[in-house]
């Protein structure tokens, strides 16, 4: 058999043959041929420890809101608009980091799974020393730049101290997003779920202690809650790392592991090159979805304090239907990523469609709990009766957001799982700036709408998004693809 880099440099199809097994991968995998390729079982055995994970992140931010929304409303409003922003800054890291997962996936499916270690390795040297000059130098000038977004002098300076403290951890941030992406490839998302929930614990322990001096620990206010969070991903990125080397070590000896070795501690600018063509407009989509969110967070924050707590309580609420949908969106990536590699296109498209129905089921579900109890739901937050009273109507609203938002959040999973990465890209950057923007300001400020209007012209740009999305796949151009 070829090796991956010969077949991609030929354009040729990898071999169409069955995954080779991988030792430790998911039940997913072991038991494929057990159930329909690319049926709901499939899918929903290799989504849930990744809908578990992706909404173990979620409880992360839920906790931290929670513990530091007890301090106020300002506070609670300062970690909403710090940690939008915080995120922004990452996302490019982080979308061209899961990356290396269409890279895994497409090798194991092709039968080359030794092989598909150097992808980890050569995805930490392309991403994670750019990273972390990025972030000590945004670290040394957050203040400034909060100060330039205009939000009040309180939110301002908590948010500020939240994103110094949590900054700190950042440079661990890809390190834990690229091994992930590898243990996912390979059809293992129990892995990274165990170690979240070990990052969890860390983040909940230390975030408590430090924001309200418990347990001996000083007292710091919404700032430890932050640090709690950088030692939370430390955590996941050193254990990550420790479980990549056994896991690769396994693959080296197993049975039935493929001969391809291609491994090396070295970066390889041929192997880099490879995976930023596909890996950088993933980053790119990330960082244009989450700068024009940011400033239509920055659009909520200059609404006042209350507006903005009620937009950050929603949007933690928004993250338990969101993260679900992403996780889902990672298996449906690791599979058609996996039946593409084995040149098995319809078991492929199969994955998608059975990724779609899954997602929609589960945020229709969290959905008819927002309409349902919203007020039991925005006091998990805040007892604030404003507040509440503001978020009240925000709920309705999300209940259906979340549902188009999901069609769109798998359908991209799907797109990058066949290495087509380049058109989603683009399009969502036209959206952003030629829709996205232009609607919340006219809806929220021209108009007068407020915070719901610019939630409503929000869900325009979802709708619009997901449905682009899902006819690209449902054209098949996807099918063509070499990466």
């Amino acid at each position: 058999m070829p090796s991956a880099d010969a077949v991609a440099e030929s354009g040729a199809s990898p071999a169409p043959e069955r995954p080779a097994p991988v030792p430790g991968a998911s039940v997913a995998i072991h038991a494929a041929s057990s159930r329909t390729p690319g049926g709901i079982a499939e899918v929903a055995a290799l989504a849930f420890p990744a809908v578990l994970h992706t909404l173990s992140d979620t409880v992360m931010q839920v906790v931290d809101s929670a513990i530091v929304g007890r301090l106020g409303v300002v506070e609670l409003g300062a970690i909403g608009f710090a940690g939008v922003w915080l995120w922004t800054l990452t996302s490019g890291f982080v979308g061209t980091a899961t990356g290396v997962q269409t890279f895994v996936a497409q090798d194991v499916g092709a039968g080359r799974t030794r092989a598909s270690a150097r992808w980890a390795v050569q995805g930490l040297w392309a991403i994670v020393p750019v990273a972390a000059i990025f972030f000590l130098l945004v670290r040394a000038s957050i203040g400034g730049f909060f100060a330039l977004l205009g939000p009040s002098p309180g939110l301002r300076d908590a948010g500020t101290a939240y994103a110094r403290a949590r900054l700190l951890g950042a440079p661990a941030i890809p390190v834990a997003i690229v091994f992930n992406s590898w243990f996912r490839g390979l059809g293992d998302t129990r892995t990274p779920l165990a170690v979240a929930v070990a990052a969890n614990v860390v983040n909940a322990l230390l975030s408590y202690g430090l924001v309200y001096g418990v347990g001996g620990l000083p007292r710091l206010g919404v700032a430890g809650a932050g640090y709690g969070a950088s030692a939370a991903m430390v955590t996941a990125a050193t254990l990550l790392a420790w479980l990549f080397a056994r896991r690769r070590a396994s693959l080296r000896s197993g049975a039935g592991a493929d001969a391809h070795g291609g491994f090396t501690l070295a970066p390889d600018g041929r192997a880099i090159a490879r995976l930023l063509r596909t890996s950088a407009p993933i980053g790119g989509a990330f960082v244009l979805d989450m700068i024009t969110f940011a400033l239509f967070t920055t659009v909520l924050a200059r609404m006042g304090d209350r507006a903005m707590a009620a937009s950050q309580a929603m949007i933690q609420l928004l993250s338990l239907s969101f993260m679900q949908a992403v996780g889902i969106g990672i298996a449906s990536a690791a599979l058609v990523g996996r039946y593409v590699g084995a040149r098995d296109l319809e078991a492929a498209r199969r994955s998608h469609r059975s990724a779609i129905a899954l997602g929609v089921a589960l945020t229709a579900f969290v959905g008819a709990l927002f309409l349902a109890v919203p007020d039991l739901l925005l006091r998990i937050f805040t007892d604030d009766p404003s507040v509440i009273a503001i978020g009240r109507p925000l709920l309705r609203l999300g209940a259906f957001f979340q549902v188009a938002d999901a069609a769109g959040i798998v359908t991209a999973g799907s797109l990058r799982g066949a290495g087509d990465t380049t058109w989603p890209f683009a399009v969502q950057a036209a959206l952003a700036w030629l829709y996205r923007l232009p609607a919340v300001w006219l809806a929220a400020v021209w108009m007068g709408g407020g915070v719901q209007g610019a939630w409503w012209a929000e869900l325009g740009y979802v709708v619009l998004l997901g449905a682009l999305l899902l006819a690209r796949f449902e054209r098949g151009a996807w099918r063509e693809k070499r990466i």
